[in-house]
């Protein structure tokens, strides 16, 4: 008896835990699935050249898809090439200018400067010599003073003959003053800066696909002079697919980056599948393309859902609805 009461016990604990517990976790019903409302991203790129010209060749029309670095168009290279080649040359003369001072002068010019101070030092001597003779006849009264005056003068001029010899020689031999080197550096920098600008230019004569994708508008033809920045194709992106979506402000605790996502569009049957990317921190105004099963919330944060298995089929700007099976219970 005592065995069947304390059996009946049990049984009645085990009874209430499995109600209080909703069968220990086993029955709880999954938290119902959220479903977003959104369009498929657009996301479109304008191409144009950096540099003006005249566009000589256009390798693509609208509808074609093209590849990330593929060429679309191209200028008329001719006036960009012969500003390279100045600039080439440029930079040669400022080459050639700045190796002259950094060697200083020729020894050539040396010896030509010792040998004119050389010259000078005799003169100077004979005129010293002179004078000095000149002024023992001036004392025996043989020539005038006006004589020695003058012999006096051609002395003091071979003397500032001489200094001038010798300060040309020491400049002969010092070279180049630094200053004049390092403008003559700074000119070899400017011309290198200028030759690299102009590669730089020619360069941008080729307009290349800065992505992968469908060129959706061809806006000029062969032949059109264009102006730097102005718009030659719009290239749409489609690859990765993404899908700009939006969740109420009830709903955004059961979101989290990461999750699993099914994305499906009207009249196309396949399903989808993508990732929660991001969830925008602030909140804004519902859009008005986005359309909900209940009412419109005045606040919504904005969703990325990266598509995986996008195709051809998903259009940009088109509705989608994304169902999120896995998103947290309501708080």
């Amino acid at each position: 008896m005592t065995r069947r009461i304390i059996i009946g016990v049990a049984l009645l604990a085990l009874v209430v835990a499995a109600a209080v517990t909703h069968g220990f976790g086993l029955f709880t019903p999954p938290p119902p699935s959220l479903t977003l409302y959104g369009n498929i991203d657009v996301r479109q790129v304008d191409l144009a050249f950096r540099v003006p010209g005249r566009i000589a060749v256009m390798n693509v029309d609208e509808g074609d898809r093209v590849t990330a670095g593929q060429e679309l168009a191209r200028l008329d290279p001719r006036p960009l090439a012969d500003a390279l080649a100045a600039n080439k040359a440029q930079l040669a003369v400022a080459k050639v200018d700045l190796t002259k001072r950094l060697a200083g002068n020729r020894p050539q010019e040396i010896r030509e400067a010792e040998a004119a101070l050389a010259v000078a030092v005799a003169r100077f001597e004979q005129a010293q010599a002179e004078a000095a003779r000149q002024q023992g006849l001036l004392a025996s009264g043989a020539v005038s003073h006006r004589q020695y005056e003058a012999a006096r003068a051609d002395a003091e001029a071979a003397r500032a003959q001489r200094d001038s010899a010798r300060a040309a020689l020491s400049l002969q031999r010092a070279g180049f003053r630094p200053e004049d080197i390092a403008a003559s550096r700074a000119q070899r920098n400017v011309a290198e800066a200028n030759q690299s600008r102009a590669a730089t230019d020619l360069a941008d004569s080729v307009l290349r696909a800065s992505e992968a994708g469908i060129v959706l508008t061809r806006a000029r033809e062969p032949g059109a002079i264009v102006q730097s920045g102005e718009v030659v194709y719009t290239l749409t992106i489609d690859h990765p697919v993404r899908v700009r979506a939006y969740v109420a402000e009830g709903d955004l605790s059961r979101l989290a980056p990461g999750m699993a996502v099914e994305v499906v569009a009207d009249g196309n049957p396949r399903t989808y599948h993508g990732t929660i990317g991001a969830i925008a921190s602030a909140a804004e105004f519902t859009p008005k393309s986005v359309q909900t099963e209940d009412l419109r919330a005045d606040l919504v944060y904005r969703v990325r859902v990266i598509v995986g298995d996008g195709d051809a089929a998903l259009h940009q700007g088109q509705p989608v609805t994304v169902r999120v099976s896995g998103a947290k219970a309501s708080r």
